[in-house]
């Protein structure tokens, strides 16, 4: 991660010291990948899901800085609202009622560079975008329709038998996903707790050591955590450390799998990469 140098400020002894802090840069590329409510986002709530993001530390979270008779968080104000502020002159985000109200996402994006490179770096980059718009249909869209969306997906995948199979597996909703069982394979030999949540901000370790306490309960020994957002550091470090096999599936995971199993997509055109056929220009030396 690139960083930037700022200074804070100690309020018990007034002591100022430096401190490393994502670049504006990147900043304002992260802020444009975030997923956006329907009623928009603001900084605040926008600074938690950055820091989240850099896997900042407690000090870079926690420093601050002075202005007038007052200490404000270091990186809202000094690095995250001004690249909110930088995108709303760009016209890539817009702030609907004014000063103070939730940002959104512009309607109206300005279209994509047109891609260069090698065909497989033009391939690459047209998949990120397809995931990105994957990943914010899913938010827009309702928990009932999540249900469907992971059920379809790991039945591509070769879990839970049958789709009518898998939807009785999986069974009512959660807390803006599901939870359940459902069957590894076909013949239902063993099963997987599937716990799928809809969230803004990182899953930390609490949440993973509940969901492994649910696996005990259910005496299951394998488990898939599903999640729009990401996993903190800590939430992937514990599933390393205990009996219980959990998978940890974030928002771009998904949305990769949906790409590869073909789930909320469809191929619009296919080209063929063809090569000259040396065996057709070689000399039948044979008959000469």
């Amino acid at each position: 991660m690139k960083t930037v140098t700022r200074t804070a400020i100690n309020p018990s002894t007034g002591n100022k010291y430096e401190i490393e802090l994502p670049t504006p840069e990147i900043v304002r590329e992260a802020i444009l990948e975030l997923d956006y409510p329907p009623d928009g986002i603001r900084i605040i709530s926008a600074t938690q899901l950055l820091s989240d993001k850099f896997q900042l530390t407690d000090e870079q979270r926690k420093a601050l800085q002075k202005r007038g008779n007052k200490y404000l968080d270091l990186f809202r104000y000094s690095i995250v609202a001004p690249a909110f502020k930088y995108l709303l002159t760009k016209g890539q985000l817009k702030q609907p009622g004014g000063k103070g109200k939730p940002y959104r996402l512009a309607d109206v994006s300005p279209p994509p560079p047109r891609p260069s490179g090698s065909i497989e770096e033009i391939y690459q980059e047209i998949r990120k975008r397809l995931a990105k718009d994957l990943l914010q249909r899913i938010k827009e869209n309702t928990p009932v329709f999540f249900e469907k969306l992971v059920v379809d997906l790991l039945v591509k995948m070769g879990y839970g038998g049958s789709r009518e199979d898998a939807g009785r597996a999986v069974g009512g909703s959660g807390d803006g996903g599901i939870d359940g069982i459902i069957n590894e394979d076909r013949l239902g030999l063993d099963v997987v707790y599937v716990q799928a949540k809809r969230w803004e901000g990182s899953v930390s370790r609490p949440e993973i050591q509940r969901f492994a306490g649910a696996l005990q309960g259910q005496r299951a020994r394998k488990g898939v955590f599903i999640t729009t957002s990401n996993f903190t550091r800590d939430a992937k470090e514990y599933v390393d450390t205990i009996d219980s096999k959990i998978v940890l599936i974030d928002g771009k995971q998904l949305t990769e799998y949906m790409i590869d199993h073909d789930i909320g997509v469809s191929t619009t055109k296919t080209y063929e990469i063809k090569r000259v056929d040396s065996d057709y220009f070689a000399e039948n030396t044979g008959n000469s």
